[in-house]
């Protein structure tokens, strides 16, 4: 476990500060480590690292969405107002039904796995996404309009949106059934998950005001309660939906909010921590990457991917309608909405495990969506962000 550590840490920060001095995004050098480090390569990730991998990726997603919630103002965001909440669900709901319309055609599947598929590729990374968001709010760039901002909400909220349609269309596609329930998830997850962690943010708000302590134990009470909101998601799911991200996320908001001096110390601490965080994070996104399955695929593959990225990017367009965004604006609003990793990493492989006749080619599509989308997201996002915003 310690060599796999050492040259997941070492090789992702050399490729990562490489690609760097090449004006491309780190994530693609860690990526394409993880990928040659991976089983279906050199295969010299042990075993024990990638039983755990999930649970690293999740802790990196914490980092980040914790950071995310000190840095987002709460006036900045009612300032968005409707489109922030559009962002949430229109541009998943466009690309979904984008891949139902060309994946049959394309790859020769039925609408409903077409649907599967769709639903695995339509959520957006939150992880390539929220720390360029962060780093525009830093810089001042788009924030007069909020632009980062609702960004940086919309791409939270979308995963959860994502990933609750993509249980109800694999139960049917498993089943034949599927029930309205299912889809009450979305707003009671929500709901439950923003509530939670303001109740949790207000409690350690007082705490900490109450109690003197150093700014270091301070993030690591914050990091377990965290860690516990993630647990709780997972120990009411089948009771109660509770999306413990934006938990998190609204942990971070609370304490900015009541508590802004704080926010920003810790604000600088977990900037450290996402340090290693995001090598851990993109090389072990990498490890789950098999290239023979994307070259598998062959052109049809990629060409449901674009195709389905155009209709995100449609779906984007619509949900800034009526807005005062200029059209760079809007421009730059659907370049950045186009980034997946860390989700398709983490549910791709599911339909092939149900025994879903679909399984395998769902599993390709969203390998490609990652080598394809978070590379040409991050770019575009790195590039383009100066002359548009």
């Amino acid at each position: 476990m310690l060599l796999s550590i050492a040259l997941i840490l070492l090789l992702g920060l050399l490729f990562g500060s490489l690609f760097s001095k090449a004006k491309l995004p780190s994530l693609l050098g860690m990526i394409l480590v993880g990928m040659v480090l991976s089983p279906y390569a050199l295969n010299l990730i042990d075993e024990s690292v990638l039983n755990i991998s999930g649970d690293l990726r999740q802790i990196a997603l914490v980092i980040i969405l914790t950071r995310a919630g000190l840095s987002l103002n709460i006036a900045d965001l009612k300032k968005v107002g409707r489109p922030a909440v559009l962002m949430c669900f229109v541009p998943a709901c466009v690309e979904i039904a984008g891949t139902v319309l060309l994946a049959p055609r394309l790859l020769g599947i039925t609408s409903l796995e077409a649907a599967v598929m769709g639903s695995v590729i339509a959520a957006v990374s939150p992880a390539v996404i929220v720390p360029r968001m962060i780093r525009l709010i830093e810089e001042g760039y788009g924030t007069k309009k909020s632009i980062p901002q609702l960004l940086l909400a919309g791409a939270s909220v979308d995963d959860v949106f994502v990933i609750v349609l993509f249980t109800a269309f694999t139960s049917l596609a498993s089943t034949g059934q599927i029930s309205a329930a299912s889809f009450l998830q979305i707003p009671v997850s929500i709901f439950l998950g923003i509530v939670i962690g303001a109740v949790v943010g207000l409690f350690l708000v007082q705490f900490f005001k109450k109690v003197h302590m150093r700014d270091s134990v301070k993030l690591l009470i914050i990091l377990s309660f965290s860690f516990l909101l993630l647990e709780l998601q997972n120990r009411l799911e089948g009771i109660i939906p509770v999306s413990g991200l934006l938990a998190i996320m609204s942990l971070g908001i609370v304490i900015k909010q009541t508590y802004p001096v704080l926010a920003v110390r810790l604000s600088g601490k977990y900037n450290k921590l996402w340090v290693a965080a995001e090598v851990f994070l993109f090389v072990l996104v990498g490890a789950t990457v098999d290239v023979k399955y994307a070259m598998s695929a062959g052109i049809a593959a990629v060409l449901v991917v674009a195709g389905a990225l155009v209709f995100r990017m449609a779906g984007v367009a619509l949900s800034l309608i009526r807005t005062d965004l200029n059209g760079k604006e809007r421009a730059f609003c659907m370049i950045a909405y186009t980034p997946k990793a860390t989700v398709q990493a983490a549910i791709g492989a599911i339909p092939l495990a149900m025994g879903l006749p679909c399984g395998q080619i769902v599993l390709t599509v969203a390998v490609l969506s990652i080598l394809i989308t978070a590379p040409l997201g991050a770019i575009g996002i790195d590039h383009t962000y100066k002359k548009l915003l």
